[in-house]
């Protein structure tokens, strides 16, 4: 599509908006003039939708009435609360049922798969990630190393992109898999890296990490909600995500994980838990662990049902829309703003995201100045700093308009 940068054009293309009307079921933060923010934060805090409170209040009522009934006897079961999910986290992803659980938080998860999944053995006991990954996923990664016994400056192999290039190349990652792969027991990845906005060609790195007996997990903070997965048929071991960012299922609210149906009736390391104990006979009190021969084995303890009900709020909107209908218009809004973007002659922002992303716009602020990260936001801009000198920009699909985009263009372009 040829772009304009017109106001015209931009109230056009949300005029040919096919899901616009999404944008009424969420509440968007106000100025003090009663004005709504320009919100581009949803890759940091989703915005609320306006029925969320009436699914959290349902179980509310239902604690009010039935005590402990509620487990069995609420509206919405509370033993099995949990399953209700993972229909749509199967959509969203690209995975079987089974393969999805509603559980805990992202960085838990990722330990939990990382006692599975990472058995370093005597030669084979390194672990690949980029290197410039969120900081949790280092830390969870050096500590499993230590943990093991192995030093970290030895045994991390840390992705950095060429000289000059913020961006890594698919073909470089691919080198490295095979350069290193008799050494390698482990590659974890984010889906989409949080600080520059690219999204990871999983299943070509999966396939080739395969090759070399590599188990591989991605870490999907940045990428649930935002891109295409197939999770299931790319073949990924494992994956972890949290549900506050393009799922809008409130601040820390309970993640989810993927393991892969090959792996459920294997005999892997886990650390267990009550909850993840076959069904059948947890009530049973059994003193030998007998995991759910599906991804559900690998929970620990029964789920927050208040948290898990703004989780299931924010899922049936996504039944409702479809990824297909959010991708494509995202696919459109993102390339929207960079055309403006691009419109604004200065050498004080320059792009960092590559073409492979999903909606996020990374801009690499001119000597980490932060003082243009305090103007947009005193003109009406919910965006987000990163350090050293990153300012995030998403337009999520679900809310953001065509003239969002536009109105943001205009503040930044009026700065510079």
């Amino acid at each position: 599509m040829k772009f304009d940068n017109s106001l015209a054009f931009a109230l056009e293309l949300d005029k040919q908006d096919s899901i616009s009307f999404m944008q009424e079921k969420f509440y968007f933060p106000k100025r003090e003039n009663g004005e709504k923010y320009i919100y581009l934060c949803g890759n940091s805090l989703g915005l609320q939708s306006k029925h969320t409170e009436d699914f959290v209040k349902q179980e509310l009522e239902d604690w009010k009435k039935l005590g402990v009934e509620g487990h069995f006897h609420a509206t919405n079961p509370w033993l099995p609360y949990h399953e209700f999910l993972s229909e749509s986290y199967s959509k969203i992803v690209g995975s079987k049922v089974n393969e999805v659980v509603a559980m805990n938080t992202l960085s838990v998860n990722l330990h939990l798969m990382m006692v599975s999944f990472f058995r370093p053995q005597k030669l084979k006991n390194k672990i690949i990630i980029e290197s410039d990954a969120f900081p949790s996923d280092i830390y969870a990664v050096e500590s499993h190393l230590k943990h093991h016994g192995l030093d970290p400056t030895e045994c991390l192999i840390k992705l950095r992109p060429r000289t000059g290039e913020f961006a890594l190349r698919t073909e470089d990652i691919l080198t490295e898999i095979r350069n290193n792969g008799d050494n390698v027991a482990l590659l974890m990845l984010g889906g989409v890296n949080y600080y520059t906005g690219q999204a990871f060609e999983m299943d070509k790195i999966t396939k080739e990490a395969h090759k070399h007996n590599i188990f591989v997990g991605f870490d999907l903070a940045h990428a649930i909600g935002n891109i295409n997965l197939s999770l299931h048929d790319w073949g990924v071991d494992f994956a972890v995500w949290c549900s506050y960012k393009y799922l809008n299922s409130g601040p820390g609210s309970v993640a989810g994980a993927f393991v892969h149906e090959k792996h459920h009736d294997k005999d892997l390391q886990r650390f267990a838990g009550w909850w993840g104990h076959d069904k059948e006979s947890r009530f049973k009190m059994p003193d030998e662990f007998a995991p759910i021969k599906t991804a559900e084995g690998w929970q620990l303890s029964n789920p927050p049902i208040l948290s898990l009900a703004a989780v299931r709020a924010s899922l049936s909107i996504f039944d409702e829309v479809g990824m297909p209908s959010l991708i494509a218009k995202s696919k459109k809004l993102t390339s929207y703003l960079v055309f403006l973007l691009n419109q604004i002659k200065t050498d004080r922002i320059n792009i960092i995201t590559p073409e492979q992303r999903g909606c996020q716009i990374s801009l690499s602020v001119k000597d980490g100045n932060k003082n243009l990260f305090d103007q947009i936001t005193s003109k009406g801009v919910i965006a987000d700093w990163r350090e050293p000198d990153v300012i995030r920009v998403a337009p999520v699909p679900l809310y953001n308009s065509f003239l969002d985009v536009f109105n943001f263009y205009k503040i930044l372009e009026d700065i510079i």
